[in-house]
Order: C-alpha cells, then sequence, then structure tokens
C-alpha cells in the first residue's frame, strides 16, 4: 500500500508544504543565482526515472556562461566561481528537484536518476533501480555518498528497491540531513573518479541502445 499509494501522497504532500515553507529562501536563491551566474537561473538536464521514462531534471546552475573571443564556451574549471562552489558543496543547487517531486518524475527517496547514456550498460539485476521514482536521496547517499562505486551504488540501488518502507525512507531522509549539514563526502574520490559507466563497462542490454538513441534524437530535435 505505502509503494503503490502513500509514498506519492507524501511525497506530494511534504514537497507543497516545504516548498511553501522555504519559498522564501528559494526566490532569494534564484535572485542571487540570476546576479551571480546568469540566465537561465535553472539548469535542466535529461535523467531517467521509473520504468525507464526519461524526464528533465532541474537544478540551479552553477557555472557561468564565459566565453572565449571566438564565442566558444570556456573549460567548466574556468566557469566556475564560488558562490557555484557554494551552491554545490551546500546540496543547495538541488532545491529545484522538489519541482520534479511535485511533477511526480521523481520521488524525495529513490535511486538517484543518472543519465541516459548509461541504460545499456546496466546488469539486468541493476536496472531493477528504475522500478520506483528516482529519488533526490536515497540509500547510497547515505552509505558513502560520492566515495561509493558503481558496482557498491547499484546494490544499494536495489536494496532500496527490495526494503522500500514509509519507515526505510524516514530512516534515510533523517540521515541525508545529518549528512548534508556535515558536508560528509565532499570533494573526496567519487565514481566519476572511475570514469562513465558506458566507459568502464561493456553493453548488458543490447537493445536499449537504440531506445537511448530515439531518446537522445528527440531531446535534440526539441531544442
Amino acid at each position: 500500500m505505502y509503494r503503490h499509494f502513500f509514498k506519492r501522497f507524501l511525497d506530494f504532500t511534504l514537497t507543497f508544504v516545504g516548498l511553501i515553507c522555504i519559498s522564501p529562501i528559494f526566490l532569494v536563491l534564484c535572485i542571487l543565482v540570476r546576479l551571480k551566474l546568469g540566465s537561465p537561473i535553472f539548469f535542466r538536464q535529461m535523467r531517467i526515472g521509473r520504468n525507464d521514462r526519461p524526464f528533465m531534471m532541474i537544478k540551479f546552475r552553477t557555472m557561468t556562461d564565459a566565453r572565449d573571443k571566438d564565442g566558444n564556451l570556456l573549460p567548466d574549471t574556468d566557469r566556475f566561481t564560488k558562490f557555484g562552489d557554494f551552491l554545490r558543496n551546500s546540496s543547495l543547487d538541488e532545491l529545484p528537484e522538489l519541482l520534479n517531486v511535485l511533477k511526480g518524475d521523481m520521488s524525495l527517496v529513490g535511486p538517484r536518476p543518472l543519465y541516459p547514456i548509461y541504460l545499456p550498460y546496466y546488469t539486468r539485476e541493476e536496472s531493477r533501480r528504475h522500478d520506483v521514482r528516482g529519488g533526490i536521496t536515497g540509500l547510497a547517499q547515505i552509505n558513502g555518498r560520492a566515495l561509493c562505486r558503481w558496482k557498491d551504488r547499484f546494490a544499494y540501488d536495489v536494496r532500496y528497491v527490495d526494503e522500500l518502507s514509509f519507515t526505510n525512507d524516514v530512516r534515510i531522509l533523517w540521515r541525508t540531513f545529518f549528512k548534508v549539514a556535515a558536508k560528509d563526502d565532499i570533494g573526496v574520490p567519487s565514481v566519476t573518479d572511475e570514469g562513465g559507466l558506458h566507459v568502464l563497462r561493456e553493453v548488458q542490454q543490447p537493445e536499449k541502445v537504440r531506445i537511448v538513441e530515439q531518446m537522445l534524437a528527440k531531446s535534440n530535435n526539441r531544442l
């Protein structure tokens, strides 16, 4: 019952009330991002949600659009600012994901949504992470966060799906609060140090290669 009804009900209710409570902070951050980093305020990126469906994840932008004399974007390292680093290190850049929760793209708790390109590289067991909505936080985030390697992260994700319950969600949210407050695991080796999943592995599910190509083609056509 919780998995199929109450989880979504609680996600929507808690997020709606939470956004009202933090609306002054949200508004101030919007203004600061616009003044310090430019427009647009939000950064949108395609991720994969429940049942392998793509959606656009929303975050505050954390880099400028600084360009060279030929109009090309400068490398990421040259577009970072202290304010952008503050947003990332404090996890405030993820606040707009609450809008994804309201829309039903995400949940407050669940496996962290990842890039479409990774779909063919999951094992069939790992693909079960998409049996539920992706979350702003999850079991992997409270068990190592940036320290988690791919294999461990996916093991936590599948475990979350198997053990999904109200009690576990409350426990994860509680532990996430203290993780963020203490800034645990920030600036330490992460899965990105291993390289992208598509670089480390051979294709595990060939039938999904074409699906990803179609997703990306549709996205490019919209742009």
